[in-house]
Parts: C-alpha cells; structure tokens; sequence
C-alpha cells in the first residue's frame, strides 16, 4: 500500500471483524499514522479491540459500525461498510466500492492454495473450490447466514469480490456469480453439526 500513499496520510481504517489477524493490527496502524486516524469497527467488538492496543491510545480512536452497516465518505468518495454477519464473526463487515465495483469480503471467500504465486485472478473455479472448501465448512456459520448474504451482494453492481487470505479474487460478472452460487448452496458450521461433534475425550 506503501507504493500508492504514505502511511501518514491514512486517515480512517476498518476491521472486517476482531480476529488478531485483523483486530491486533490496530496497535501498529497507529504507530505508522499518527494520532488522527479513526478505526472503525462494529460495536460488538467495541470494548475488545482496544485490549490490543497500547494504554495510551484514547477509545475515541475507534468509532463503532452499526449492525446495519453505515457508508464511509472517503476523499470525495462514498464506500459502504455491509453487514456480513456470522461469516464468520458475529459482529463481520465487508466494504463496497461502487466506483471499482469491487467488494472486499473478508474472510468470505479466503482460500489456501498451496503455493503463494502472488495476488492472482481465479480462473478455473471448480478447481479452485478444494482451496475454499475446508476453511468456509469449518470457520463460516450457516448456510442460512450464507443464503441472507448473498441475496444482499445481488443486489450491487459487482465486478469483483476480493477477499482476504490467499491472494486470488474472483473477477466478472459470470466468475463473481459463481462464487455467491457456491456459498450460498454449501453446507458450514451448525449445519454439520451432529451428536458425534459433542463427545468426552478418552
């Protein structure tokens, strides 16, 4: 990011949600920005994320998401902060620019290709599912939470989804489409559940 604008220039963040890989970053962003910038983050996790910061950082540095997402004006821009809600973190948002038509997802759509060949486009998706497949049955939490998602993102003009993890995005309509077919039909989390999930160790 470093090659497009100066970390002292950043003047507003978000969280996607409070994971360490994601909320225990809040702590070095303010080191590298300086004393102005905003974190945004929902209000579930309000109280949380500050425990990964530094004492001497105010809690009005972080300004609280609503559970039904909020626009941010960005430089003259308007980028919208959506709902993602339990895929995977109760309180979960992606970002929508509408210039780009590009949704950043979060960990909607992370992948675990064996090799890290850089920021990569997805081109064969049938193939490319076995890289999604594990993490989202395991991380995302109902299908029905997957169902309600994707009726929301049909709504957008979207030309693009991508996500964090991974380095490869979905690009075009017809690639995009494919990906919100996919979640929403793929069983994860409670839906696996049965009674040999709860056992006694031996």
């Amino acid at each position: 990011m470093t090659k497009f604008i100066p970390t002292n220039r950043i003047r507003k963040l978000v969280l996607s949600h409070q994971d360490p890989d994601t909320g225990a970053g809040a702590n070095l962003w303010l080191m590298l920005t300086g004393p102005n910038t905003k974190i945004y983050v929902s209000g579930l996790w309000l109280r949380f994320v500050p425990h990964f910061s530094r004492n001497e950082i105010k809690d009005d540095v972080f300004v609280q998401i609503p559970d039904q997402g909020m626009k941010l004006e960005l430089s003259g821009a308007e980028l919208r902060l959506l709902p993602a809600h339990f895929l995977h973190s109760p309180g979960n948002f992606q970002i929508y620019d509408p210039i780009a038509r590009t949704l950043f997802s979060g960990d909607l759509g992370a992948s675990f290709p064996p090799t890290n060949d850089g920021f990569v486009e997805v081109e064969d998706f049938s193939e490319h599912v076995r890289y999604m497949e594990g993490f989202h049955k395991r991380y995302m939490s109902s299908v029905r939470a997957a169902r309600y998602w994707a009726r929301m993102v049909r709504g957008l003009d979207l030309e693009c989804i991508v996500p964090q993890h991974g380095n490869r995005y979905f690009r075009g309509k017809a690639m995009v489409n494919k990906f919100i077919d996919w979640i929403e039909s793929t069983e994860c989390g409670v839906d696996l559940l049965n009674q040999n999930t709860y056992v006694l160790p031996r």
